[in-house]
């Protein structure tokens, strides 16, 4: 853990100091802003299209659902790519789509079907948008202040979320749906401004770019063969699924519990939105002084207890503070866990982790969303919402079994920058499938040890990208052990060995100290050739160990 007294810059605006940081915050909080004007525009207008509650529900769909859907096409499509250049077009998209939706509420051309493509258009590109910029903070602000970043970013949405409404219901007053559409429209320019004069410098590499359909079993591959991003999106789930019952239910509580309207509505969102802000603010000197499971662990019994309060207040007295303080519960909880995923994983899939905690978090949220009203509906709101308290003392329980790294300590650069051998066979990047086999000479007391270390290989293997791993003992020769695996293409086992970190080099360094041989294992690379009259296999060895 590292002292807090060695960290006095670390402090929660930071990265304020670093000015393109600075201005994409700046234009990201009014593009937030702009896309919740948007939404409140869309379900205002749906209302008075349609007396149907089925479509004016499907608005907060069209919404949110894009996300489930496109959120990680859109990390592939921000690990491959360069960043800048993807929210430059998804930006323009937006303005485009939001333009041509005041123009049609202007003229009174739009229907209901059609509102409802425009509000998941818009979605959708936010959904694209959202690892890309996400992902892209690591590249502006040094790995020592990106938690403090990666907050200011929680903030930022937060303290949208907070106003963002409320100037929608004004502009809603002053000009009707199609102002709020052309203000949203106009809240696109200033990003747009921004990214353009960002000047990034984008290294694509010598590899070929993976497909869309490769990167993205790759991601998902990478996060099922990884503990430490295994355990952060079941938690991101678990807490979600509780936590969502405020944003579910506020309406409910203002309503039902606290017997008011919308002034109390406005007011308890508002007091959530500014817990948020001042969770933020907190959470850089919480990082210095406490491990980040202990964070986790303290906002999620602090969450409980905000919405057992809730649950059984009645008085705005008390209700506003558990608000402000479930507020930053959820700011902090949460920035935690995005903390750690982009801590815990190397650059070539940063941005598909983002995409799979975001795609975590919305599934919890929606499950829980739809479990918390209709337990409202039977039991009342605030049975409904001690429940949820119950619930996430359940997800602070799982956190002495499933517990978050300390993953700033991790250093995940490349190992090496891996030549690919010459051979003697012509072999091209498509060449395959290729075939690894890596002989070890290992003494018999050392086995338990050798099983220990290939097994942390098998995971390594698997999560890079290899497939049919598996692990050979010779029958001749018991010192004899073989590690065996195979890659589609010959480009394929190079991404695959580059993909290997600093962090993975102690396995590879316990088993050179297991191998009982002066020179290193050997290495055989083969190219699986098909069985045919004409047709004979070439095999390629090496004494490189990799």
């Amino acid at each position: 853990m590292t002292d807090a007294t060695t960290l006095p810059r670390r402090v929660a605006l930071e990265p304020f100091r670093i000015p393109v940081f600075r201005t994409l915050w700046i234009a990201t909080f009014f593009s937030n802003m702009g896309g919740l004007i948007q939404f409140v525009g869309a379900s205002w207008l749906m209302a008075s299209l349609t007396d149907s509650p089925q479509m004016i529900a499907l608005v907060q769909t069209a919404t949110s659902l894009p996300i489930v859907l496109l959120a990680l096409p859109g990390g592939a499509l921000a690990d491959s790519t360069d960043k800048r250049r993807i929210m430059l077009a998804i930006q323009s998209f937006l303005l485009l789509i939001s333009l041509a939706l005041a123009i049609f509420t202007a003229a009174g051309w739009i229907t209901p079907a059609l509102l409802l493509v425009a509000t998941f258009l818009v979605g959708g590109g936010a959904a694209l948008n959202q690892p890309a910029w996400q992902a892209s903070v690591a590249d502006i602000v040094p790995r020592a202040i990106l938690p403090n970043a990666i907050a200011m970013n929680s903030m930022g949405f937060n303290l949208a979320r907070s106003i963002g409404p409320a100037l929608g219901g004004v502009l809603l007053g002053l000009g009707g749906a199609a102002l709020a559409f052309a203000v949203n429209a106009l809240s696109y320019v200033g990003l747009l401004t921004a990214l353009a004069r960002w000047r990034t410098t984008h290294n694509p590499g010598d590899l070929p770019r993976e497909t869309m359909s490769t990167a993205i079993i790759a991601g998902v591959r990478y996060a099922a063969m990884s503990p430490t991003l295994r355990t952060v999106l079941a938690r991101c789930v678990l807490f979600g699924f509780s936590a969502t019952a405020i944003p579910a239910l506020t309406a409910l509580v203002a309503r039902d519990v606290m017997r008011g309207g919308p002034v109390v509505y406005g007011s308890l969102l508002g007091a959530f939105g500014f817990g948020a802000v001042l969770g933020a603010l907190q959470l850089g000197r919480a990082r210095a002084s406490m491990q980040i499971e202990t964070i986790a662990r303290l906002g999620s019994l602090a969450f409980a207890m905000a919405l057992i309060v809730i649950a059984r207040s009645n008085h705005i007295g008390l209700t506003l503070p558990a608000f402000a303080v479930a507020g930053a519960c959820w700011l902090i909880t949460l920035s935690t866990f995005s903390v750690t995923v982009q801590m815990a994983v190397p650059r070539w899939v940063v941005a598909r982790a983002i995409a799979l905690f975001q795609v975590s978090l919305f599934a919890g949220m929606t499950v829980g969303s739809w479990c918390w009203g209709e337990m409202a509906a039977r039991f009342g709101t605030g049975d409904a919402l001690a429940m949820a308290a119950g619930g996430m003392l359940l997800s602070l329980v799982a956190g002495g079994y499933f517990r978050l790294p300390n993953a700033e300590e991790l250093n995940l650069d490349p190992l090496r920058d891996f030549d690919p051998p010459q051979t003697d066979v012509t072999i091209g990047e498509r060449s395959g499938p290729i075939v690894i086999s890596i002989h070890y000479r290992i003494d018999r007391k050392d086995i338990p040890a050798f099983l220990d270390a290939i097994a942390q290989r098998r995971r390594v293997r698997m999560r890079d990208g290899v497939r049919n791993w598996m692990l050979l003992r010779d029958l001749h020769d018991e010192q004899i052990w073989i590690e065996r695996y195979e890659t589609v293409t010959w480009i394929a086992y190079v991404r695959s060995v580059r993909r290997l970190t600093v962090a993975d080099a102690d396995i590879g360094d316990r088993l050179l100290q297991l191998h009982r041989e002066a020179e290193p294992p050997l290495v055989y690379r083969s190219l699986k050739w098909q069985t045919s009259p004409k047709a004979t296999g070439t095999m390629v060895a090496s004494d490189e160990i990799i």
